[in-house]
């Protein structure tokens, strides 16, 4: 009984939904609507000097020897960069005309013990921030902060934490080591 009834409902559904519907009892008075207003055609400024634009990264080698030098003097075996990230403006004839940095994005590899030591990891983190935040302003180069990438290498495996600067900055104030490293590495 109930298959029957809830067969005859759906072919009602479907033929209702197929109906035309009633026809209205009155005519829709025609709406008078204003004539388009004109407006001036101007052509697009070409990009400079025809450019395309295609993410590319710099070396900065004058920093990136600095950087080197100040995460050693931390953990001699360390390794570190720092390089401009942003675009190259690629001409019609696919040379590079310009790069325009957008952020310095840093990379450190570190040798630890224990990976799984976040006391240990959050120190570290502490201590390369110091190195970043110490370096002067007219030597980073870009608007936006910029991009770290810490490798935490042990004897059997690694781990590699990425984060922005500024959402380093913007954690809490009185996280220990291992809160700091478990805020980061959340927001990966």
């Amino acid at each position: 009984m109930q298959r029957v009834f809830f067969t005859l409902l759906f072919w009602t559904l479907i033929l209702c939904a197929c109906s035309t519907g009633l026809a209205s009892p009155q005519a829709v008075p025609p709406s008078p609507t204003a004539a388009p207003v004109a407006l001036p055609v101007t052509a697009l400024p070409p990009s400079p000097q025809g450019c395309g634009y295609q993410w590319a990264n710099q070396d900065l080698p004058e920093l990136s020897s600095n950087f080197q030098e100040s995460i050693q003097a931390l953990q001699p075996e360390a390794q570190a960069s720092a390089y401009a990230f942003g675009e190259n403006c690629v001409g019609m004839d696919g040379s590079v005309v310009s790069f325009t940095a957008m952020e310095t994005d840093f990379n450190v590899s570190l040798q630890v013990d224990d990976l799984a030591n976040e006391s240990v990891l959050g120190r570290w983190i502490v201590q390369v921030m110091q190195v970043i935040e110490n370096i002067p302003a007219e030597q980073i180069s870009g608007p936006r902060p910029g991009r770290v990438s810490i490798v935490f290498q042990s004897s059997t495996a690694q781990s590699v934490l990425n984060f922005y600067i500024n959402q380093y900055q913007e954690l809490p104030s009185g996280l220990n080591y291992a809160e700091l490293y478990e805020a980061l590495h959340t927001l990966q």
